[in-house]
């Protein structure tokens, strides 16, 4: 009488492939801030992965898509950790001031971070001289947060509180604009107070009231 071996349990690709693409990211990441965007190579994201590069030809057509899909996680990641009424929309207390001062301090935050600090300005950067990187880094990355400001601009335009006149998306550059010029080109540092500032000015004006 022969006796079988109890059958192996199959191994869970769908977990292994879900380790991989981590890997990838946070490779693909820690490179880009390292060397910069030139630099990285498909190749050297997968040496760091530990998987091979075919695994990423796979999934990717090139380093740009992988870098832009690991940012599109991180942010998500972020807002996570922000809390669920953060994901999709700036939560609507009635306080538009105060709505634009929280989900401002949670970008501070964010660029203060060494996992997002250190890629998002060597993708910033090497946008500014490929057009083509940029346009698609800004509608991949940055139009969802855009268009979160301006419907917030526009649910207070609805609540009398913002004059009907105001265009959303010139409104929300009077805060967006002056964070990001002074994260990228170091004019200064960015802070809670910093952010709170610009909200003031934008909404009260700098005449006296």
């Amino acid at each position: 009488m022969s006796l079988k071996k109890s059958a192996q349990p199959a191994p869970d690709s769908t977990r292994r492939s879900e380790r991989s693409r981590r890997a990838i990211y946070d490779a693909a990441l820690a490179l880009v801030a390292e060397v910069g965007y030139p630099r990285t190579t498909i190749e050297g994201i997968a040496a760091r992965a530990g998987v091979g590069k075919q695994t990423i030809y796979r999934w990717w057509s090139s380093k740009a898509d992988v870098l832009l899909e690991a940012f599109l996680d991180l942010s998500e990641q972020a807002s996570r950790d922000a809390g669920p009424e953060y994901e999709f929309a700036i939560p609507d207390t009635g306080d538009l001031a105060a709505d634009l001062k929280a989900v401002l301090r949670l970008t501070v935050d964010q660029l203060r971070d060494p996992r997002f600090e250190g890629p998002s300005r060597a993708l910033a950067a090497e946008g500014v001289v490929d057009e083509q990187l940029g346009r698609i880094a800004v509608a991949k990355l940055l139009e969802p947060s855009l268009q979160m400001y301006a419907d917030r601009v526009r649910s207070a335009q609805e609540a009398g509180q913002v004059r009907p006149d105001v265009d959303p998306r010139i409104a929300l550059e009077l805060w967006v604009s002056p964070l990001a010029q002074r994260w990228l080109q170091y004019t200064g540092p960015i802070s809670y107070e910093y952010t709170d500032t610009l909200v003031d000015y934008a909404l009260y004006g700098l005449a006296p009231r």
